[in-house]
């Protein structure tokens, strides 16, 4: 090894000695000098004004509403089918026609029975004059009493007979049980029918039944005569908006969905709607003409209190309210606010007294 290469080699060693022994200060230096850093940087984003909403309340309306789900049901609905069996000879309705109560619809074959009526109906004469001869014998004691009875309890049997048969007669007839729209047909002239084939559908749609379930905690809130507003989207797509009158709450409650089922009727005169439509639903449970409010979301409940924040002056300040009304969006404020007051609404977990804010958004209420 020469002698030059040799001073290399104890000059590289060396320094590698020196590095060892001034890393450890020179990195607890560097360490020092970023955490005195973070904190100014953390400190001048919080100095940083928050974003906020606000709103400026004002005296207004406030209403507590129930608000549900329904559908439009028929306030009839029969499937109609024949009392008796045979093969179906005449149907004598149009599908989807207005049909009057009492209305022929269907008939099945009667002939058989027909012919057994006119036999029946043959004997009555006969049977009359018996009952006459033996009446007048009976008179002249020229017949007993037994001889009588029997006569007249054999002509009694033959009318029997004779009604018997008319109502199978009528029960080979298809008649409309109430007015209403007849729906399409599911059985053509020459098939058999049997009392569970279903000819068609009938339904009544005025008035129409509205039907829907209210939570049971509002079931002091609705009973007959209550009155409700429904909406439904219109043939020109907007939302409309109908009125009906409640006539009938179920007894109990809906053990699966804790429920009450609700009716109500609407006189639907022009038929415009059809049953099966899905609605929303509104029953009025009260209304308080000038309350002041304020969004559910402004409010923070702190220890048994609530707490909103004001906007005055750039900076938010703390403020204790004493609620009432509560609807699905509002709180009424009975003592703690005044019109003209600038309530915060957004970020309020991260207010405190004194916080500088900065208005996003200006909302009047």
């Amino acid at each position: 090894m020469t002698k030059s290469v040799k001073w290399l080699l104890i000059g590289i060693i060396l320094l590698i000695i020196v590095g060892m022994i001034t890393y450890p200060r020179i990195k607890q230096k560097l360490n020092s000098e970023k955490d005195t850093q973070v904190p100014t940087i953390a400190v001048s984003q919080r100095r940083l004004p928050l974003s906020i909403n606000v709103v400026v309340l004002k005296k207004q309306p406030l209403t507590d509403k129930i608000i549900s789900t329904g559908t439009t049901i028929p306030d009839e609905e029969v499937d109609l089918s024949f009392e008796s069996s045979g093969k179906i000879v005449d149907i004598r309705f149009n599908e989807g026609t207005h049909v009057k109560k009492g209305d022929l619809l269907a008939k099945i074959n009667d002939k058989p029975l027909q012919a057994e009526l006119k036999k029946l109906e043959a004997q009555i004469p006969l049977a009359k004059e018996r009952v006459f001869r033996q009446g007048a014998l009976l008179k002249k004691d020229a017949v007993s009493q037994e001889a009588y009875e029997q006569v007249t309890t054999e002509y009694d049997k033959l009318m029997a007979d004779i009604e018997l048969v008319k109502a199978k007669i009528l029960q080979t007839e298809l008649r409309a049980p109430f007015d209403g729209i007849i729906g399409l047909r599911l059985v053509s002239e020459g098939a058999y029918a049997t009392p569970s084939t279903v000819v068609a559908n009938l339904t009544k749609i005025s008035p129409l039944k509205i039907e829907f379930s209210i939570p049971e905690r509002y079931a002091a809130d609705v009973s007959d005569g209550t009155n409700i507003a429904f909406y439904m989207e219109g043939t020109s797509g907007m939302v409309k908006e109908y009125q009906a009158k409640v006539y009938a709450v179920e007894g109990k409650v809906a053990l699966e969905t804790r429920s009450l089922k609700v009716r109500a009727l609407y006189p639907n005169v022009n038929e415009a709607i059809l049953p099966g439509r899905y609605l929303s639903v509104e029953i009025m449970r009260r209304e308080i003409k000038n309350a002041l409010s304020v969004p559910s979301e402004a409010i923070i409940p702190e220890m048994g209190k609530n707490i909103i924040y004001l906007y005055k002056g750039g900076e938010a300040e703390s403020a204790e309210i004493i609620t009432g009304l509560r609807t699905e969006s509002h709180v009424q404020v009975l003592e703690g606010l005044h019109p003209g007051d600038t309530v915060i609404t957004t970020g309020v977990m991260q207010l405190r007294t004194g916080m500088k804010v900065n208005i996003d958004n200006l909302i009047e209420e």
